[in-house]
């Protein structure tokens, strides 16, 4: 079994501070909201792309899947009414000359294989893509 831990305490009304590990992040606890720090659905979120990330990290060599670069972008819907969280979907682009077929046998990896999406999708519509960035023409 393994285990993950963090510990969070509060710093004032509008933040707190997360510790795990070597590291520390302020997070938006406060009822107003802070820019310069993530509330906790963008903590939800973030988790998130993580582990799409991280995912690809780990599948890549084992698909021959040979890539510079990957982006991630997710939006969630929470209906104004109900605390929860409606749907999440997620648009994957990678920086690969692979084909669509290899990005698809990636994705179903990553649906398959993902501690914190199936975490998710156990709870929430989950959907999105995995697709190749648009190739940039060589500069002259």
């Amino acid at each position: 079994m393994m285990t993950f831990s963090v510990k969070a305490n509060r710093i004032d009304a509008a933040g707190s501070m997360v510790e795990a590990k070597q590291t520390q992040l302020v997070i938006d606890t406060g009822m107003a909201g802070r820019p310069d720090a993530l509330n906790p659905v963008e903590l939800l979120l973030a988790a998130l792309a993580a582990c799409l990330i991280k995912g690809i990290e780990r599948v890549a060599p084992s698909i021959s899947l040979d890539f510079e670069s990957v982006q991630v972008s997710l939006t969630a819907h929470r209906p104004v009414d109900e605390a929860r969280i409606e749907d999440i979907t997620y648009a994957v682009v990678v920086s690969t000359a692979a084909d669509q077929g290899k990005l698809d046998l990636l994705h179903k990896n990553l649906t398959k294989h993902g501690t914190i999406y199936n975490t998710v999708k156990s709870g929430t519509k989950l959907s999105g893509t995995v697709t190749a960035a648009p190739e940039r023409p060589p500069l002259h």
